[in-house]
């Protein structure tokens, strides 16, 4: 069955060569996504782990005793992360703690928070009132950011189905409905422009929405899979319904 859906396409060089560069290439875009989502558990967590660590302070606890206590205590990866980084570094100052604790995260986010930390420390600053001031400084900046993450995801993903998939199907269901194939029109050359047109436009719309998310660079590896998707749905779909 397979076999006989891609002879359909045998006039289709470039549908072909889309698909299967398409799927060969589509799992590179995989590991950006889900560093991405680690990062964000990461951030997500941040504020809590802030919280606890100024009522630890408060409680006459100092920074290491205080982030040691919490990285048992609390679950998450980035108390995971933490509790790691505390026993490899048990024979190190509590500045190195950070330096490489922010770098196992890998996050933007937790590198500042560390940074202020050492800074306040080497001033002397009252650490509890700093740290309930980050996490509430941080719990109000990732609510933004997820807020505007989701409204924008679900702009994107209307962008792509829009372009890439309705947009396609209906031009091929108006095609097929009149001007079938079967009923001797010959619209070869027609359908193949038409076909490269819906695909360059599935793109051009899987580039706006990686960029208006910030994650071009992810969406350009799935790009030559929508646009085979684009050109393979009209073209099957003119195929099915004008009985060509």
């Amino acid at each position: 069955m397979f076999l006989r859906f891609l002879e359909a396409f045998n006039g289709e060089p470039l549908l072909l060569y889309l698909g299967v560069i398409g799927i060969a290439i589509a799992g590179g875009g995989i590991p950006p996504i889900i560093e991405r989502n680690r990062r964000r558990k990461i951030e997500n967590s941040l504020p809590g782990l802030l919280e606890s660590l100024a009522s630890s302070v408060g409680a006459g606890h100092g920074l290491q005793e205080a982030m040691m206590e919490q990285s048992k205590s609390a679950p998450g990866l980035l108390s995971e992360l933490l509790k790691e980084t505390l026993e490899e570094s048990h024979a190190s100052d509590i500045n190195s703690a950070l330096t490489s604790f922010s770098a196992k995260t890998r996050s933007s986010q937790v590198q500042r928070v560390m940074m202020l930390l050492e800074t306040a420390m080497e001033q002397d600053a009252p650490l509890q009132g700093i740290l309930e001031s980050l996490s509430h400084d941080y719990e109000r900046l990732n609510d933004l950011i997820n807020r505007r993450e989701n409204e924008l995801l679900g702009r994107g993903i209307l962008i792509i189905m829009f372009v890439s998939v309705g947009l396609p199907g209906l031009i091929a269901f108006i095609v097929g409905l009149f001007a079938p194939a079967s009923a001797g029109f010959k619209l070869d050359d027609f359908n193949a422009t038409f076909g490269t047109f819906f695909a360059a436009a599935s793109a051009v719309g899987v580039g706006v929405s990686g960029r208006m998310l910030g994650r071009l660079k992810s969406y350009l590896w799935f790009i030559p899979l929508w646009m085979a998707i684009s050109m393979g749905l009209y073209l099957g779909a003119v195929k099915v319904i004008g009985g060509g």
